[in-house]
């Protein structure tokens, strides 16, 4: 059975930083595309990075140059490091697995709040 659990979420001052994980069973994240997604309350869900094989991870423009995503394989984790967080990044982040960085995820995970906010 697969299992996405996403954790590292909260509240943070902007301008601060916070560091994502999504810890995965029943799947090899080298072997799947993993993906970060978040949603807003009244907006659509957004694909911020993916990181999949060797490929050069993606980025949305939103948060590019801002967070970074790594693979940590003896773990089975994808992280998501966020810096220089904004007001605007506030959402309910999601991972997800699917076999290509553009599909719509097999598996996802149950989300992690992040609130940026003074």
């Amino acid at each position: 059975q697969v299992q996405l659990v996403e954790s590292g979420g909260g509240l943070v001052q902007p301008g601060g930083s916070l560091r994502l994980s999504c810890a995965a069973s029943g799947l090899s994240v080298d072997y799947y595309a993993i993906g970060w997604f978040r949603q807003a309350p009244g907006k659509d869900r957004e694909g911020i990075s993916c990181i999949v094989g060797s490929e050069r991870p993606y980025y949305a423009n939103s948060v590019k140059g801002r967070f970074t995503i790594s693979r940590d394989n003896a773990k089975n984790t994808v992280n998501l490091q966020m810096n220089n967080l904004k007001p605007e990044d506030t959402a309910v982040y999601y991972c997800a697995a699917d076999l290509y960085c553009s599909g719509p995820g097999d598996y996802w995970g149950q989300g992690t709040q992040v609130t940026v906010s003074s």
